[in-house]
């Protein structure tokens, strides 16, 4: 059998260039700050914030990373010099002491043989951070953190790596090994700050298929696991404590709150129905499954499932479009009485599959069994499928997460951006600019880059303008929006 589904990417008119600028110059004093100061500005967050696109932190996403875009802007308004923690190349991937220790490299797109499919770009990384840089720099976007994160003391400390209590991003950042991204930030004196964090503190344990733990009543962020929700509770204090450091001077900001990882391509390319079979395979995979749905009407019989529950574990195939066989773990438990009444059932429209989960639909379990088809056969396990109780968990936290980013907005009078609006937009017909249209689909969208969570640098100028209209509207500024178009989305090699 034919690998199920195989994401291609054709007909892309796309370019790499790096964009140019034509902004007239302010001779008729058009342009104004307002009401805000834009000479010091420092943006604090994660890989959002750092330019991280394609799945890597490479050289090009750096410089077209969204506080980049602004702080260009910035210079029509009085805006100063803006400094970056730059990598070596446009490969990503990390070094320390000469040894590779992160292999996110950036994804591209070959062209040459006409499928025009995702791939590794081949390279050997060459940023090592051991090689700590001289800042301070205005760019403290630390890929990887989450909000605890921010305020934790040794963060950038190497020695502290092997324990996971420090990120390689920060380690060749930081101005000592004991400093806090919060403490380097706000001791840069800012004038202007943006502030955008909390993704991570929900998305690792969405793209991890929701392997991880709920933290709802938990305040000890020391005790989460690499997965799991960060509590709605410490969220709150901590961005609290954040916003007291970066206004501590007088600084005005902007902050922007958390999209919903349904908008997101990581979650919304491969369909749920995504096993095509025509009326003879279904009927011989029908025939395997039927002691399995035999077994479930036993269950029932004995007390031990409800009518509701049978339904939903039945699993049946017919010919065409069929939804994908998924392990779940909210199912009652029946293996106990039986082993083979294994907690599945197949998706629905309800649930999601990561991007990743593409390049192994339809493969083989075991090469040496053609029957052990992953999706047919095989169920995803739990961490290949978002269920609908798990993307619930994620969507109450995000929604606890923007409640309190939007009331510490106007607690400290600072000027808001909707993001999650801004995605649904992406999501439903796209955002149109001078020249062009962006939306949310995977790869000839525009919006994303190829890891399916980060924007494109076409997408963080959208980004980036949706900002600089909230800068002006709260500070009575004049700043001049970018132009999308002069920003490149995918690469194609």
């Amino acid at each position: 059998m034919k690998k199920l589904l195989y994401i291609s990417i054709a007909a892309i008119a796309l370019t790499s260039c790096q964009p140019e600028f034509n902004d007239p110059v302010d001779e008729q004093g058009f342009y104004s700050s307002g009401d805000a100061d834009f000479s010091n500005f420092v943006a604090v967050g994660n890989s959002l914030t750092a330019g991280y696109a394609d799945g890597a932190l490479y050289l090009n996403g750096q410089q077209n990373s969204f506080p980049s875009m602004l702080a260009i802007q910035f210079k029509h308004v009085g805006g100063g010099d803006f400094t970056q923690p730059l990598v070596n190349d446009n490969f990503g991937g990390l070094l320390a002491n000469g040894n590779q220790i992160t292999d996110n490299r950036r994804v591209i797109v070959l062209g040459t043989d006409g499928s025009q499919t995702p791939e590794i770009l081949d390279g050997t990384p060459t940023t090592d951070i051991s090689n700590v840089l001289e800042g301070p720099f205005n760019n403290m976007g630390v890929p990887g953190s989450k909000i605890f994160h921010l305020v934790a003391n040794g963060y950038g400390n190497i020695a502290n790596l092997e324990l996971g209590a420090a990120n390689p991003y920060f380690v060749r950042m930081a101005s000592t090994t004991d400093a806090s991204i919060i403490e380097d930030a706000a001791s840069q004196n800012p004038t202007f700050f943006s502030l955008w964090i909390g993704n991570n503190d929900i998305l690792s344990y969405a793209t991890s298929g929701g392997i991880g733990v709920d933290q709802s009543g938990n305040l000890d962020p020391t005790t989460y696991g690499e997965n799991d929700i960060t509590d709605p509770n410490v969220f709150a204090k901590v961005y609290n404590d954040l916003l007291t450091a970066l206004t501590n001077g007088g600084a005005k900001g902007v902050v922007a709150n958390i999209p919903n990882v349904t908008t997101i391509p990581y979650f919304t390319t491969v369909p749920y129905n995504a096993i095509p079979l025509d009326a003879q395979t279904a009927g011989v995979v029908n025939q395997a499954y039927a002691q399995y749905n035999g077994g479930l009407l036993q269950a029932q019989s004995f007390g031990l499932i409800t009518a509701e529950e049978v339904a939903q574990r039945t699993i049946q195939f017919s010919a065409g479009q069929n939804a994908v066989v998924i392990l779940d773990e909210d199912l009652t438990d029946l293996t106990g009485i039986n082993p083979g009444l294994t907690n599945m059932r197949q998706a629905t429209a309800e649930d999601l599959l990561p991007l990743t989960t593409s390049s192994i639909l339809g493969t083989l379990a075991d090469p040496n069994n053609p029957q052990s088809i992953i999706g047919v056969a095989v169920p995803l396990t739990d961490g290949q499928a978002l269920t609908a109780t798990e993307i619930e968990m994620v969507t109450n936290a995000q929604t606890a997460y923007n409640t309190t980013i939007e009331a510490l907005a106007t607690q400290y009078d600072l000027a808001f951006v909707d993001v999650e609006a801004l995605m649904n937009q992406l999501a439903n017909g796209g955002i149109s600019f001078d020249g062009g249209n962006i939306t949310n689909t995977f790869a000839t969208g525009g919006a994303f880059s190829l890891d399916g969570v980060h924007p494109t640098q076409r997408g963080y100028a959208v980004i980036a303008n949706q900002i600089i209209n909230a800068i002006n509207e709260k500070y009575n500024a004049t700043i001049p929006a970018l132009n999308p178009g002069a920003y490149p989305t995918i690469f194609v090699k």
